[in-house]
């Protein structure tokens, strides 16, 4: 378990996140944690619609601050306050979400998220007339495989880990297909990564690929804010040419481990080893192509 304090950064939308010394990352971009939380996750699941058929199932996969948990319920109250949720969120470090229910992090929330954000970050529960809600701590590798074995069924998944180089085992092939066994057929899977590798993962997982288009200000070398999955690509927003090209890559050689259970480091080596032997074009050269920097 970290022992890290956890020190509240300010992000540029006036929320508030954390930086993990042992992954090197923030847990949110630093353009706005809680713009991300709603513009990334709950919007690009469809949480709009969804909430008018009244129930409404929710996979949230590296719970971290709650944001994503906490977006989600917001947009889905606003349109149907008597809409009943289920949420998972699994999580490693349980000293996250509580650090993140102190004063200003949590201010940014209506009252009652916040409540909730407080239950499920000291009991990792919490029920409500229109809310039941559970924090499984522990390797997700294996706690969502006792959601699989439960046939639990998520309308949204919110997917969130550190990025695919700080932490491989939560980017195989064979966790999002452990993933994948708990998305509904027509539930939707969202991840700020528009990694080839993370892409190629999720179609060998089983699950069709979108992009999650841009805003209006972007940065020169951004081409997606994100990646949208489900069974039927039909909903989801196309991939460009450039995209559907870095998926011929070697960058698209997806991450594995096949027993859910191998270290970052020998994932990262299978890895590295496999796209040394690969003879796909390299993504430099895809990068100069499309004058990527």
């Amino acid at each position: 378990m970290s022992a890290e304090p956890w020190i509240p950064q300010l992000t540029e939308d006036g929320s508030f996140t954390f930086f993990s010394k042992e992954f090197g990352e923030a847990f949110h971009s630093r353009y706005g944690a809680r713009q991300e939380a709603f513009f990334k996750f709950a919007r690009v699941t469809d949480l709009v619609e969804r909430s008018r058929q009244g129930y409404i199932c929710l996979l949230d996969v590296c719970y971290g601050l709650g944001y994503n948990t906490a977006a989600a319920l917001e947009t889905i109250w606003a349109t149907n306050p008597y809409c009943q949720v289920e949420v998972y969120g699994l999580e490693l470090d349980e000293t996250v979400p509580r650090a993140a229910i102190s004063p200003p992090l949590i201010e940014s929330w209506s009252p009652e998220v916040q409540s909730i954000l407080q239950a499920i970050a000291l009991e990792h529960h919490c029920t409500t007339p229109q809310l039941t809600a559970t924090l499984l701590i522990g390797d997700a590798r294996q706690t969502v495989q006792m959601l699989a074995t439960r046939h639990f069924q998520a309308d949204a998944i919110f997917f969130d880990p550190f990025s695919p180089r700080r932490c491989p085992q939560l980017w195989t092939v064979e966790f999002f297909a452990q993933i994948a066994r708990c998305l509904k057929a027509d539930g939707k899977l969202a991840t700020y990564s528009r990694s080839a590798s993370v892409r190629s993962a999720l179609l060998e997982a089983g699950l069709q690929i979108g992009t999650i288009p841009l805003e209006n200000t972007h940065l020169p070398h951004e081409w997606s804010q994100g990646t949208v999955a489900a069974f039927h690509g039909r909903s989801l927003p196309s991939l460009s040419l450039m995209e559907q090209e870095h998926l011929q890559t070697r960058a698209a050689i997806p991450y594995r481990d096949p027993l859910l259970s191998d270290s970052a480091e020998t994932i990262r080596q299978r890895h590295h080893q496999e796209q040394q032997y690969s003879q796909r074009e390299s993504t430099s050269s895809w990068r100069r192509r499309w004058g990527i920097r």
